[in-house]
């Protein structure tokens, strides 16, 4: 039987039901706090203890104290939400989307405009004893109200959203009390894979519910759940509901935030992800202080060297990130990147990947002040760069396929050049030129490398392309039948190395 492997939320679930459900993931997240950020005054007063953990092999027989203490903070987050929708009259399975299909709105009778009340559940932390929360952006997205319990608690508080961060599914919500128990948090960088984890929280809505695992891995990303990843996974059993929930350590202490499930059926297969604490932090300043989180900006679009790439750009390994593209007038460019350098460490912390390279610019605030050390053509330089703020991203819709072919090299490719109609057909920039891919046949080298319809072409071997023609003239004649392209694609560049010879 086929498998399915699915991302799905951790919640929030409609209160009462406990069937599994799969919740759309949005498509990385922060280390630790820079230096200077740590040493300003944070905007909550928060309960720390970055102390070393013990990690002498012993043989517990409860974690009951540890349980006791750090389940106190983690709290029940109930939302509700106002759905508007037009019902029919008359009917009594007008509801049925089954029904629907088959008969269509005609003789269903008047539509009147109704709404209802959809309730959903999740978890939270509390850091300040006056009421600051950690959860999930996804617990409370959307939300019209929102009500928090505490776990010993019948007392129902209405929480008010102070911020929240999609792009790393956090949100800060805020109570108003006083004297309340709170998450002691520690340092999440320090976790080692192997150190025992609690996962606290609420699934299925049962109750609080407190699992044990161990750390399984750290730094994970590229599971395409947040724009910012970096997480921490773990097998302490986590299922719909405990969304904002605490992940801490064996002496009790917050390490993350739970989040996320890999699973084929939408249940706990020991395959959980939790936000590291140090990025709940940084973000949680940002929405106290400004109430939005406002990010670095390099502005070069990257991408992971390939052994083949590596070799191309003379970098000795496989490590750092490949510059793919300058925005112009951005600190990159007015510090002297190029498209084709490579970003090996930024402000003096090792990039071994582009998705590092994004995390360490995005937790960096706007104006900082870095230093960039790079392989440009194989030497290494270091650049002084000031950051800017991070836009909107937005992403053109991908291109569609629709000539001419590039002899030798680029077999079964073919390129046309970029008009006006190709421009509107294919939303392209009105500033790109190259030569438009227009197909690829799938059993070619071309497409093995990832060449598809729709790409542009903008250089062969680093040389400017500007015309289907200037495409077909540079893959003649070229040693070794083996080239490198530079691409663009839905809003950003990358390299391409097609070798023929792959294919023979």
């Amino acid at each position: 039987m086929k498998t399915s492997w699915k991302i799905s939320r951790v919640g929030p679930r409609p209160a009462g039901l406990i069937a599994l459900g799969v919740w759309a993931a949005t498509c990385l997240a922060f280390p630790a706090a820079l230096a200077a950020e740590k040493a300003a005054k944070p905007a909550v007063a928060l309960l720390i203890d970055d102390t070393p953990l013990a990690r002498e092999i012993k043989t517990a027989t409860s974690f009951a104290p540890v349980a006791k203490t750090a389940a106190a903070a983690v709290v029940n987050v109930f939302t509700t939400k106002k759905v508007r929708n037009l019902r029919p009259r008359d009917l009594p399975f007008s509801d049925d989307p089954f029904f629907r299909r088959f008969f269509g709105d005609e003789g269903r009778g008047e539509a009147q405009p109704r709404t209802h009340k959809e309730r959903s559940l999740g978890s939270g932390v509390i850091v300040t004893r006056d009421g600051y929360i950690l959860t999930n952006d996804h617990v409370v997205d959307g939300a019209d109200e929102v009500k928090v319990t505490l776990a010993k608690e019948k007392r129902v508080y209405t929480a008010k959203v102070v911020g929240k961060d999609s792009k790393t599914d956090i949100a800060v919500l805020k109570i108003e009390a006083s004297g309340l128990p709170v998450a002691t948090l520690t340092d999440s960088d320090k976790l080692e894979v192997g150190d025992v984890l609690l996962a606290i929280g609420n699934p299925f809505g049962v109750g609080q519910t407190v699992t044990k695992g161990i750390v399984s891995a750290v730094g994970r990303g590229d599971m395409g759940i947040e724009d910012y990843e970096d997480f921490i996974q773990t097998d302490a059993a986590v299922n719909p509901g405990n969304s904002g929930g605490a992940l801490v350590d064996a002496q009790g202490r917050l390490v993350g935030i739970n989040t996320a499930i890999l699973s084929g059926t939408g249940g706990n297969l020991g395959i959980g992800f939790a936000i590291p604490v140090n990025m709940a932090r940084q973000v949680m300043d940002r929405l106290v202080k400004e109430g939005r989180v406002v990010r670095g900006y390099l502005g070069v679009a990257i991408q992971d060297l390939t052994p083949e790439l590596a070799k191309e750009f003379g970098a000795p390994e496989t490590g750092g990130a490949l510059v793919t593209d300058v925005t112009g007038k951005s600190a990159a460019a007015e510090a002297g990147l190029k498209s084709g350098d490579v970003i090996i460490e930024f402000d003096d912390k090792a990039v071994p990947d582009s998705r590092r390279l994004r995390l360490l610019v995005a937790r960096s605030s706007p104006g900082t002040k870095a230093t960039v050390k790079l392989l440009h053509q194989g030497k290494e330089r270091t650049f002084k760069v000031t950051l800017g703020e991070a836009p909107d991203q937005t992403k053109s819709e991908p291109a569609e396929s629709g000539g001419e072919a590039p002899d030798e090299v680029l077999k079964d490719v073919g390129v046309g050049d970029i008009d006006a109609p190709t421009r509107r057909q294919f939303n392209l920039p009105p500033d790109l030129k190259g030569a438009l891919v227009t197909e690829a046949a799938p059993d070619s080298p071309a497409f093995d490398a990832g060449l598809r319809p729709g790409d542009v072409i903008q250089e062969v071997n680093r040389k400017r392309i500007e015309t289907a023609e200037e495409a077909v003239k540079a893959t003649k004649n070229v040693k070794h039948k083996r080239v490198l392209l530079r691409v663009w694609r839905e809003g950003s560049s990358r390299f391409l190395v097609v070798d023929e010879n792959q294919g023979n």
